[in-house]
């Protein structure tokens, strides 16, 4: 069970380490699925025969449908409770309902004649089993431990996983699997990778099941004020948006870079970048690992410096890396030669540089945001004297959602101006102007214009390290007074 320690007047909880890692383990089901899912454009084309704007606009509903779902499961969450815990069968239910839409999706249903309506179905049928897992996931750090230290070393593991997972199934997937269907997104391309992205899913739930066993228990979801335990309502999901003002800058915040994200990591984006301008799919797949792998250090570093200076305070500085690094990136693109990239050299090499650079700022801003949303959390605790994780992320979510669900649709439409109309870029296709500067602006550009939004909305919250302080102590006199 967890430990405990004391700082500033305040004992917090401490989980092992053990159990952190676990729980971080997540990433496996999560980055599994957002690795699978960035090729559902391909599959709506191949699969479905649907054309690439309509796809744009079908992935779009299918994510404001996504945004929907969250606040309608925060209440299952609320009321779901079980001899055998509340987070443990939800994750589970939750991933046999993905896991059956993403494999419908990808495999039982695809290219058998079917149209716009079972792609959407089946999206549909997804989305609602990502949801119950992701929701109820993102409640898991704030019930680990509310050490501001520890924290965010939660943020690290998760960092690391969210990282090394995608770029593990890169490797997988375009280097390993790509050239075996003749560099060509094909339908048992398609299949093959839904069946390893699902699997590798499983292995997380199950995972983080056994790491957070000795918290899921009753005792651990009760409020602590005299309506503390009164079941959710509507209104108190109004109550959160209007009066939790850190989480108002954290939506802001955390949706305008979702939506930036996205849309670089969209298949079409990285087929763009990797196999049209450097020219090798597979060669620029692996320079951007090896770009990423010593940056997981900065995770560290970040979370070293959340610990020090607080959440918010470390989101705000690396955020104003994370711009330098993406515009100096893009100078990088313009001044050379993109093709001279996949030559052995000095080019490769600041590529590499920059890489490591941006993703290690990204980084340490992911892992910060990870810790910010359990202060959120527990100020809405000590705020209401409700403890409803699941209203905050669920609130949180919908909005977010709402608003990256254009990603898709940026995607695809952005490419429709340059051409691609009826079709999706390909890794042989001819690297042109038009395809040079929109990727420009879909990998880089996009980004920047969210990291601003970050530093805008972080200028008017006011949850820093002293006032997470009070936060805490404020918690711990009103269980005690609980307890009299």
């Amino acid at each position: 069970m967890a430990t405990t320690t004391t700082t500033d007047g305040v004992t917090y909880r401490r989980a092992k380490l053990w159990q952190i890692i676990l729980v971080a383990c997540n990433a496996f089901n999560g980055m599994a699925v957002y690795s699978l899912i960035g090729l559902a454009s391909y599959s709506a084309s191949v699969g479905y025969g649907i054309a690439t704007v309509t796809v744009g606009l079908l992935l779009t509903f299918t994510r404001i449908f996504d945004a929907i779902t969250d606040p309608l499961l925060a209440f299952v969450y609320d009321r779901f409770n079980t001899p055998f815990g509340k987070v443990r069968p939800l994750m589970l239910i939750g991933w046999a309902i993905q896991s059956l839409g993403l494999l419908s999706l990808f495999s039982f249903f695809s290219s058998k004649g079917h149209g716009v309506a079972v792609f959407l179905i089946l999206y549909m049928i997804y989305v609602i089993g990502y949801t119950i897992v992701n929701m109820t996931v993102q409640t898991l750090p704030a019930l680990l431990t509310n050490d501001p230290k520890q924290r965010p070393m939660v943020g690290v593991w998760s960092t690391v996983f969210n990282y090394m997972v995608p770029m593990t199934l890169t490797i997988i997937l375009t280097v390993v699997l790509l050239p075996r269907f003749g560099n060509q997104y094909t339908q048992a391309y398609l299949s093959v990778a839904a069946y390893i992205c699902v699997a590798l899913s499983l292995v997380g739930v199950i995972l983080v099941c056994i790491g957070i066993t000795p918290y899921d228990k009753p005792e651990n979801f009760k409020g602590i004020g005299v309506k503390g335990n009164e079941r959710l309502s509507v209104k108190d999901m109004a109550d959160v948006l209007a009066h939790n003002k850190p989480l108002q800058s954290y939506i802001i915040s955390a949706a305008s870079d979702k939506i930036a994200q996205q849309t670089s990591s969209a298949a079409i984006v990285t087929t763009m970048l990797s196999g049209i301008l450097i020219g090798n799919m597979q060669l620029a797949t692996i320079l951007q690992v090896v770009g990423m792998l010593p940056s997981i250090i900065f995770a560290v570093l970040g979370a070293k410096y959340a610990g020090k200076h607080g959440n918010k305070e470390a989101i705000v500085t690396w955020t104003r890396n994370c711009i330098i690094a993406g515009a100096v990136t893009i100078l990088f693109f313009v001044v050379i030669n993109p093709k001279s990239i996949s030559s052995v050299g000095i080019t490769m090499i600041l590529y590499i540089i920059l890489t490591l650079a941006l993703n290690g700022c990204m980084m340490c801003v992911t892992t910060a945001n990870s810790a910010f949303m359990a202060d959120i959390i527990d100020y809405e605790l000590d705020r209401s004297g409700k403890y409803i994780p699941a209203v905050v992320t669920g609130t949180y979510s919908l909005i977010d959602k709402i608003v990256s669900s254009f990603s898709a649709a940026i995607a695809t439409g952005a490419v429709a101006l340059i051409g691609y109309t009826s079709t999706l870029p390909q890794p042989t296709d001819e690297a042109t102007t038009g395809v040079f500067w929109m990727t420009m602006f879909l990998k880089y550009g996009l980004a920047i214009l969210g990291w601003i939004c970050t530093l805008l909305a972080m200028r008017g919250c006011k949850l820093g390290k002293a006032e997470m302080v009070e936060v805490q102590k404020q918690i711990a006199d009103k269980k005690a007074e609980m307890e009299k």
